[in-house]
């Protein structure tokens, strides 16, 4: 099976990537638009492009009847959802097969399995995987959910039972935070994932946020391609990712790979996958869920391998075989990404929607941009704030640091504010050169406190 056209049912910098990808493998694209995004530029970037409907993503981007009406106007051949949106809905994935379009991810069967946290857990304790303790069923009632928190001990991390990307994270310390927590974590469940059920955890102290990238073919081919590490966050959105994680040596290295690995063929996995983990200072990792799409942050593992995860997404979806063994893996040197947001940090990371007045990429040896804003853009509020992502390659953490530095002092964004001179922040504290960075010192440095003051409070659950 080849494919001659795919549509992007996705926005933004994904949706460029993955134009990229397929024009270099000979592929047409379609990009499909809300009314808000007709300039974006995956949009001209396309071969051809369709609006599916106003801004609101329930009325576009996640509107499944709106995007395969599209799909079958264009004739296209499969679909790729990039990340968000719908790339981990079982019932899109399913859809897309009924009406004749192959779904570039796993089986909808499969993504139900790994996608859905409670089946994932489930699946995860059968399979000898750590995991975090917590409920093993979705909370129903306010009643269940005090009891569950008093049994777990506070704190507590609420959680949806569907989605990723950190999308309705909540810690509760208390029962009046968990009133809170569950309601607000419920809204933003629905709206990013068209569902709504919510999951409780124990809260892991002195955590680190380290994840491995698995691929895995329909012929019994799976491999991974090393760890990240995604510990720099605010709010439970990753802000800076590297490979390979400073807190992870050889020995830690095989035990999270083998665990990652026996997941995912446990399940008969197939595509790019994700699993994640929690690791304490003590090298003990729990599992925490398995994303079923391709990540923010994969072009860091991109950098230190030299294996482009999108083609690889395509040819598996195509029926081909990965095109290399585990063999032929080999990591060199350190990645960074900088995940540049449209936010402004002295004001607490408030949106910052607007027109792009100017806007100069970096360049430089080991760098690469991600994006897809130009000047004279203007940025919609409906969306995600990310504008792009800069990726910094060097022989070893020290250079990549380096290099991240001068590209950030390059990259020039006028007219809006952006995540820049934060990120400029982090990069530039001691704590961060020494790797020495739990999941709150992001936060610690955004209210202008001393990371080491809040160490002890760290910890991520998804």
């Amino acid at each position: 099976m080849s494919f001659k056209k795919v549509l992007i049912s996705n926005r933004g910098e994904i949706a460029v990537r993955i134009i990229r990808a397929c024009r270099e493998l000979g592929i047409k694209t379609v990009a499909i638009y809300s009314e808000a995004d007709s300039s974006s530029r995956h949009v001209s970037e396309a071969d051809e492009a369709y609006c599916v409907g106003p801004a609101p993503p329930a009325a576009s981007y996640l509107n499944i009847h709106h995007i395969l009406a599209k799909a079958m106007v264009a004739h296209v051949d499969a679909i790729h959802p990039g990340y968000g949106f719908l790339s981990e809905n079982p019932d899109f994935a399913a859809a897309c097969e009924k009406y004749g379009f192959q779904f570039i991810g796993p089986r909808p069967a499969t993504m139900a399995l790994a996608g859905m946290k409670v089946a994932a857990r489930e699946t995860a304790v059968a399979l000898g995987v750590p995991v975090v303790p917590g409920s093993p069923e979705p909370i129903r009632t306010m009643k269940e959910a005090f009891r569950t928190a008093r049994e777990l001990g506070y704190p507590v991390l609420i959680k949806p039972s569907a989605g990723g990307g950190g999308r309705g994270l909540r810690v509760a310390r208390d029962e009046q935070e968990l009133v809170e927590c569950l309601a607000s974590s419920q809204r933003e469940a629905s709206l990013s994932f068209a569902a709504a059920g919510i999951l409780m955890e124990k809260y892991l102290e002195k955590a680190r946020h380290v994840e491995v990238q698995i691929l895995a073919d329909h012929h019994g081919n799976a491999v991974h391609l090393g760890e990240r590490d995604c510990t720099i966050q605010r709010r439970h959105q990753k802000l800076i990712e590297e490979s390979p994680s400073p807190a992870v040596d050889e020995e830690l290295r095989q035990r999270m790979v083998s665990a990652a690995l026996r997941l995912a063929t446990g399940i008969n996995y197939t595509s790019a996958g994700t699993v994640e983990f929690i690791l304490d200072q003590q090298g003990n990792f729990y599992f925490i869920e398995m994303n079923t799409r391709i990540q923010v942050e994969h072009p860091v593992t991109e950098m230190i391998t030299g294996i482009d995860l999108i083609k690889e997404q395509i040819r598996i979806a195509a029926g081909k075989k990965l095109s290399f063994s585990q063999a032929d893996v080999v990591r060199k040197g350190w990645a960074l990404e900088c995940r540049i947001n449209a936010e402004d940090p002295e004001r607490n990371f408030l949106p910052s929607p607007g027109t792009i007045t100017f806007y100069q990429k970096p360049g430089g040896d080991g760098i690469r941009v991600d994006d897809y804003v130009y000047s004279g853009y203007t940025l919609p509020p409906f969306y995600d704030s990310l504008l792009g992502k800069v990726i910094a390659w060097g022989d070893t953490r020290e250079e990549a640091i380096s290099r991240m530095k001068k590209a950030l002092g390059e990259c020039r964004i006028e007219g809006i504010k952006t995540t820049m001179p934060f990120l400029q922040r982090v990069l530039n504290h001691p704590c961060f050169t020494r790797g020495e960075i739990y999941t709150t010192f992001a936060q610690a440095l955004a209210a202008s406190e001393q990371p080491r003051k809040l160490m002890g409070a760290g910890g991520i659950n998804g």
